[in-house]
């Protein structure tokens, strides 16, 4: 899990040449916050529990 957030950081970087730390970029890409509350989501409709996943992805 945490090997896959630090490689989404890492794709920021490579990506944007305008983000300058990790902070900003865990706190201030809303592209990337959509894409973990994607994975969470999923995980928890994997995991039979459809109501939190769907809350989940509505924020």
């Amino acid at each position: 899990m945490f090997k896959t957030i630090k490689e989404d950081i890492n794709i920021v970087f490579e990506r944007d040449p305008a983000a300058r730390s990790t902070l900003e970029v865990i706190l201030c890409y809303p592209g990337l916050h959509a894409v973990w509350m994607h994975r969470i989501a999923h995980f928890l409709w994997k995991k039979n529990l459809k109501t939190l996943a769907r809350f989940i992805s509505h924020i």
